[in-house]
């Protein structure tokens, strides 16, 4: 039967998404305004987005459309230029003109739609949309009030609606629309796309996740709930969760360096104390799968940015070496060297305090380090993402030599 097709009837059944979509990638049936789509990684959640915005886009020229995404280089790598976002799904006579300079598309029948970044949820204050895609908001930085900005502004057209797709993770914006009347919602698993997928990714991701709470949430698309005796909440962050803070007192820079040269990862934090006297996490900078000299150098350029007098490092691992790597490639780096005597999560105990005391804040949203945060248990354990909470631990010595420590609340010099 394809034999016979020609090339233009081969070229509708490529684009014609109802042939080749799954059960869950398909909008609900009936009136809804918010399909949460709920799925484990690789289940093809960025494509039935972007179809769906096509599907908008296709009913004319007064369809106005919000993309949102945790940054704007995300919405613009992922929702629009990714290899299953809105170019590379559309057909020929249907692709939208990409105005990365003011972060627009314009279709050939004059349906719009533009990029906003979660991150800045003030964007989206005043602009009316027709329709929305919202992509991985459960990491989205003020992820209540930007949805709540986009919503108010979707009253443009008939019947206005957005979809959310996302991996699940019990963040509270999560929580808040699961619990809302008319939300719709579809999920589904990675192995539900086995068929566009390398098996060998298939086999390996079930060997080293299957069964576990990492990989029910991000393989299976399930909501794990909060791990019993863990030091953090997920509702204590959120609480904690500022856009800006004031005037910089000091800054130090927490690691915890890989235990070898395997290229294991290395957690990278930068905590600012504030002349308020209160702790801010400014940014997570951790890297993976680096050399020394890649992880070293990650760290400098951190301590660069942020303007740190101090680098702490954990030493349990080859201090000598962890120290020489450093300076190797910064001689001037203020390096200290610490040793742990306790467990990763009797060091974070009370840190954790400070955290439930209102002394310590994040400056934007860092998913995997809050991930790994949630995952500490209370007593000593781990039920976090990966072998090792290395995020957290360089958290955690930031923060104890911060607020906690002989030091804690020194003026230093800053670098510059």
């Amino acid at each position: 039967m394809i034999r016979g097709m020609s090339s233009a009837e081969l070229r509708t059944i490529e684009h014609d998404w109802s042939l080749w979509a799954r059960g869950g990638q398909i909008a609900p049936q009936g009136r809804w305004t918010v399909w949460l789509m709920m799925a484990g990684r690789g289940f093809g959640k960025t494509r039935a987005g972007a179809e769906w915005v096509r599907d908008q886009a296709r009913q004319g020229a007064r369809a106005r459309i919000a993309l949102v995404a945790a940054t704007a280089g995300e919405a613009r790598r992922v929702m629009i230029e990714g290899d299953s976002g809105l170019l590379a799904i559309a057909p020929a006579d249907e692709r939208p003109d990409w105005k990365p300079s003011i972060g627009q598309l314009h279709w050939p029948n004059g349906a719009q739609a533009f990029v906003y970044s979660a991150a800045e949820p003030d964007t989206l204050r005043g602009p009316q949309h027709s329709a929305a895609w919202a992509d991985e908001i459960a990491k989205w930085p003020h992820a209540i009030e930007a949805w709540d900005n986009l919503m108010l502004g979707l009253r443009s057209g008939r019947w206005p609606r957005v979809v959310a797709t996302t991996t699940p993770r019990p963040a509270a914006i999560i929580r808040r629309l699961i619990a809302e009347p008319g939300v719709m919602m579809t999920g589904g698993r990675t192995r539900d796309n086995r068929a566009n997928l390398p098996p060998s990714f298939i086999a390996a991701m079930d060997e080293l996740y299957g069964g576990t709470r990492l990989g029910r949430q991000e393989l299976d698309g399930e909501l794990i709930e909060e791990a019993e005796g863990a030091l953090w909440s997920r509702a204590t962050i959120e609480a904690r969760r500022v856009r800006r803070m004031g005037a910089v007192r000091r800054v130090v820079v927490g690691v915890d360096p890989p235990a070898g040269t395997g290229g294991d990862a290395c957690g990278i934090v930068a905590v600012a104390l504030g002349d308020d006297g209160f702790a801010y996490v400014i940014e997570d900078a951790s890297v993976e799968a680096q050399a020394p000299e890649g992880w070293a150098r990650a760290v400098a350029a951190c301590a660069a940015r942020a303007g740190a007098d101090r680098v702490i490092a954990e030493a349990n691992n080859g201090g000598a070496m962890v120290e020489s790597v450093l300076r190797a490639v910064a001689a001037n780096l203020p390096v200290r060297l610490v040793h742990a005597s306790r467990g990763k999560a009797a060091r974070a105990e009370p840190v954790s305090a400070l955290y439930d005391a209102g002394r310590a804040f994040h400056v934007g949203a860092f998913p995997e380090l809050e991930d790994q945060l949630c995952g500490l248990i209370a007593g000593g354990g781990y039920a976090g993402p990966g072998r090792s909470p290395d995020r957290a631990d360089a958290l955690v010595w930031a923060m104890s030599e911060l607020m906690l420590g002989p030091q804690a609340g020194h003026v230093g010099v800053r670098m510059l």
